[in-house]
């Protein structure tokens, strides 16, 4: 089954990306993560995107679609994956199916923008591994230092709520048009993301009939 993860930023996407990874037993692509093994390991790809990220700026859609089909050519992707962070647009969207990639469902977390200025002020991550905690529903130790890896845990700039009301203003502005692009395809699936971590993926994994 491949998927693409759709929702405002800490809705949880990648939370039950994570969850879907186990349960379905396929990988989750994330696309920063790929670029980001892409100038790593030096591909030719890679090197194109490392110039635009050194420079600050964005590597083209072209370039990253690029990197993702040459990700999904590998043997852990045959039974499907779970896009995460892309398409963030509708040109993206389009772009993705015309070359040739096929999704097979969007799944959109529904949360309101209250319940995510909320749940995002709680939100810390390790700074090393990228680990997520938070206050209430995964409390980092005491001492703010991560048990998986040992780096510290902190509060991102991008969790501070006039930076999640830009960000959410983004969002309804350039992402969320693309529920209505999945939509006319007859692939969106929209499922509930305020009730918890667990009964949020019981609902994606009832949606996805698993």
């Amino acid at each position: 089954m491949n998927l693409v993860l759709l929702g405002a930023p800490g809705a949880g996407k990648g939370t039950q990306a994570e969850i879907l990874k186990e349960k379905l037993a396929i990988p989750t692509i994330s696309t920063g993560n790929i670029l980001r093994e892409a100038v790593k390991n030096g591909t030719k790809l890679g090197l194109e995107a490392k110039e635009y990220m050194e420079s600050g700026k964005l590597v083209p859609d072209a370039l990253v679609i690029s990197i993702i089909k040459e990700r999904l050519a590998e043997d852990d992707c045959k039974n499907g994956f779970i896009l995460d962070g892309f398409p963030r647009t509708i040109p993206q969207a389009e772009a993705l199916e015309k070359s040739g990639v096929v999704i097979d469902r969007a799944v959109e977390i529904a949360v309101s923008d209250d319940a995510i200025l909320a749940r995002l002020s709680g939100r810390r991550v390790c700074i090393k591994c990228g680990a997520p905690y938070h206050i209430v529903s995964c409390p980092p130790p005491a001492d703010n230092i991560c048990p998986k890896c040992g780096g510290e845990i902190i509060t991102r700039k991008d969790d501070l709520p006039e930076t999640i009301k830009a960000r959410l203003e983004v969002y309804h502005s350039q992402t969320e048009p693309i529920k209505g692009f999945y939509e006319e395809r007859g692939k969106l699936t929209v499922v509930p993301g305020e009730g918890g971590i667990e009964n949020t993926s019981r609902a994606i994994l009832e949606a996805l009939g698993v």
